[in-house]
């Protein structure tokens, strides 16, 4: 499977050498560049250009010379800051220079933080004295073990031109085709995110999906990344090399994805490198083993106000996921078939928060369908382009347009009184112990607890049935109090909020009263920015003895801002009074429930005024011409009659 690939979007590869003074840099440079040795080089070359065609891989080299002077130490660290490779040069001739790569210069570009491949180049082979008997491999092997950064090591002599055009093509190979993404050179393995990938290679070219690439399968996948067929005997022959070494990658059906890994690892091994990045490259994947951005790129724009949701397409492929993976049929995924589920994408994209945890789990801690839905919902509505990434990861083969829909905008549904948007996120206020992290759990189904450890931005998000069957995906969103007036501080901050919910402990007074400041912060924000959202008052803790005047309180601040009564709860005793159903409900009616302040009352007035005066003088001006238009009729009657 020979072949070669760049990166797409690279047009140039930037080499910095470094190094002790007269080792051979600037030698070594004019070499490569020229194909003579320079009897004098300046102590500093200019930039040095090697063409496009130099190479195989069709990217030009510029090379820069440094000086390894202090007064050159400051252009130094600005160059190598640069990089895309470095050439590191120490002097065959000359053993100190050898211990200044560990002592100096090695440790010089880490405390740069140069991120670069390190080539290291032993100069001046020809000047070595004739006794000494040490190897490449000797000198530089307890090095490398310590500088896992050093890509590859190499001695030349440019005085007789050996191995001098192959420092910068090592250089170039390593920024093209980079070894650490793709194998961990300690364990001699290919690295979890490339088996990952390869992984996912495999099962989109297994097309009769028997486990096993069969000579047809081989061969397009050959035509497809090299642009070349496999002759009958190569594959035979590729089939025996993997079969002598490991039985088992190859069965009765073709070259098995233990084979197809062990054929990449062992191009790697081989320094073909290229060939694996071939693979890679052809099936979108950039240098971090994701897919590149051409790969994922949405088609399509969205206002704030508008949330990006699932198709039903889309929807019928991840049941079909879920129940290819649901390998005991359980009706729910462990964490293993979740794993192995992931396994084709760089990274489980559960793992970390806002996604851990977020989901309502089965007795023995699986995700049912509704729950992997769920979770695939809040992705989507999160991050969209991450949500299309997995689904492609996965093996949605579709267009991807037809994954994802936008929703319309929250303007106009307010203007419609309705909606047709399928998930909803609610923002969830209140003051501090008030009972919001209480009122996620419950949610999510799981048990009350007196001491709830709540992180910021936590969500929790589910699929709420009503009566009528309308099931809609309801997103809880914790915004802690001292996150508040962060939040508001943008002008369209409440835009991806479809209702807003402020809770607060029905027994303690102060706990009232900072809902209720919060519920006017919210609502002030909401008439500034055109985009007010539905807000309900939650009662927490109602198994707990509410102070005299809760309930009168609380109904003058409900009035007062013309939003509907407090709903009480109580998690402990598990009396929800049907609380997620009325926020889906509120959501629904965009129109209903949206807080009005005095400010806004006068201003809504003010507005209604002046339209009404505009329609006033309007019908005022419409009749004047009307009433002008007869008199001139009549004029015109009148004086041709007389």
């Amino acid at each position: 499977m020979p072949g070669n690939s760049t990166s797409l979007t690279r047009t140039n590869v930037r080499v910095v050498v470094i190094g002790d003074r007269a080792t051979g840099k600037s030698s070594l440079i004019t070499a490569a560049a020229s194909e003579t040795f320079p009897e004098d080089v300046p102590p500093v070359l200019p930039p040095t250009r090697l063409p496009a065609d130099f190479y195989p891989d069709g990217i030009p080299v510029t090379i820069i010379d440094t000086s390894s002077s202090l007064e050159g130490k400051g252009r130094l660290a600005e160059e190598l800051k640069r990089a895309d490779a470095v050439v590191l040069t120490y002097a065959c001739d000359q053993p100190a220079t050898v211990n200044r790569l560990s002592t100096y210069w090695l440790l010089e570009l880490r405390r740069l933080e140069v991120k670069a491949p390190v080539i290291v180049v032993g100069c001046k082979l020809d000047l070595r004295d004739e006794g000494y008997h040490m190897s490449l491999e000797q000198v530089m092997t307890p090095i490398m073990q310590q500088f896992r950064e050093i890509e590859t090591c190499i001695e030349c002599s440019a005085a007789n031109l050996v191995q001098v055009p192959e420092v910068f093509y090592y250089a170039q190979k390593a920024v093209l085709h980079p070894t650490s993404p793709l194998f961990d050179q300690e364990n001699q393995t290919l690295k979890p995110r490339c088996v990952r990938a390869l992984k996912r290679i495999f099962i989109l070219c297994d097309h009769d999906m028997d486990g096993a690439l069969n000579d047809a399968e081989l061969n397009e996948f050959q035509v497809k990344c090299f642009n070349a067929p496999l002759q009958p005997a190569e594959i035979v022959g590729v089939k025996r090399v993997v079969q002598e070494k490991l039985p088992e990658g190859v069965n009765d059906f073709g070259l098995t994805l233990t084979g197809f890994l062990f054929l990449h690892a062992l191009f790697i091994e081989k320094g073909r490198l290229e060939t694996t990045w071939t693979v890679l490259r052809k099936f979108g994947y950039n240098d971090d083993l994701k897919l590149r951005d051409d790969f994922l790129l949405i088609p399509f724009k969205k206002a704030p106000d508008q949330s990006v949701e699932l198709t039903s397409e889309a929807m019928e492929f991840l049941k079909g996921v879920f129940s290819l993976f649901d390998t005991d049929n359980d009706g729910a995924l462990r964490h293993s078939e979740l794993e192995d589920l992931f396994s084709t994408a760089p990274q489980s994209p559960w793992g970390e928060a806002p996604y851990k945890d977020a989901v309502e789990r089965t007795a023995l801690g699986g995700v049912s369908l509704s729950g992997f839905l769920s979770e695939w919902a809040l992705m989507t509505l999160l991050d969209p382009a991450q949500s299309l990434a997995n689904l492609i990861y996965l093996g949605y083969s579709s267009d991807p347009a037809s994954a994802l829909r936008v929703t319309r905008r929250k303007m106009i549904d307010r203007k419609k009184q309705q909606t047709e948007r399928s998930v909803f996120q609610c923002f969830v206020f209140g003051p501090k112990h008030a009972g919001k992290s209480g009122l996620l759990k419950s949610f999510l189904g799981r048990p009350f607890s007196d001491n709830y450890s709540s992180a910021n931005n936590e969500y929790a998000v589910n699929v709420v049935d009503r009566v009528w069957g309308n099931r809609k995906t309801l997103v809880l969103r914790e915004i802690p109090e001292d996150a508040v007036k962060r939040l508001l501080s943008p002008k369209d901050s409440l835009a991806n909020c479809d209702v807003a919910v402020f809770v607060y402990d029905s027994s303690d007074e102060y706990s009232l009263k900072r809902a209720a400041e919060l519920l006017f912060d919210v609502a002030r924000r909401g008439e500034e920015s055109g985009l007010g959202v539905p807000c309900l008052f939650i009662a927490a803790k109602d198994d707990l003895d509410s102070y005299p005047m809760a309930i009168k309180d609380s109904t003058v601040i409900c009035e007062s801002i013309r939003i509907d009564a407090p709903i009480h709860v109580s998690v402990k005793e598990r009396d929800m009074n049907n609380v997620f159903c009325r926020i889906v409900n509120a959501a629904e009616q965009p129109h209903l429930c949206v807080p009005e302040t005095e400010t806004g009352r006068k201003k809504k007035r003010y507005r209604q005024f002046v339209s009404h005066s505009l329609m006033f003088v309007s019908v005022g001006a419409a009749a004047a011409v009307v009433g002008l238009a007869a008199y001139r009729a009549y004029a015109t009657r009148k004086n041709t009659s007389s």
